[in-house]
């Protein structure tokens, strides 16, 4: 998440600091939503069933989920899918991560042009 970069609308440096962190359940543990809390980002990220429960149990209230900004999570979901379907990718062929950050880069190209 170090190297995120937001765009501005205006002149000057891109942000590394986005609006809201938006996953699945399996990154729902504690030390996964502090990292980004610390930060100052939203988080919209579904509680596991044992940890409502395990909340439940301690007498807290449940944590409420953005249902809007989950949903938008799909537009992302369905691009990964698109990107999978390129072999290098979806086995990470590449041991080095610059080769593999490139092989991202062709892909999403191939994505995009017709």
């Amino acid at each position: 998440m170090d190297r995120i970069k937001v765009a501005r609308p205006g002149p000057g440096r891109p942000g590394t600091r986005p609006d809201r962190v938006v996953a699945d359940k399996g990154y729902s543990a504690r030390k996964l939503r502090a990292y980004p809390r610390r930060r100052g980002i939203a988080c919209t990220i579904p509680e596991r069933i044992d940890q409502i429960n395990g909340r439940l149990r301690r007498g807290e209230s449940i944590c409420r989920l953005d249902r809007a900004a989950y949903r938008r999570r799909n537009v992302a979901e369905r691009c990964f899918s698109r990107l999978k379907q390129n072999r290098a990718l979806a086995t990470r062929y590449d041991e080095r991560a610059v080769h593999y950050q490139a092989m991202v880069t062709l892909a999403r190209l191939r994505l995009w042009l017709p």
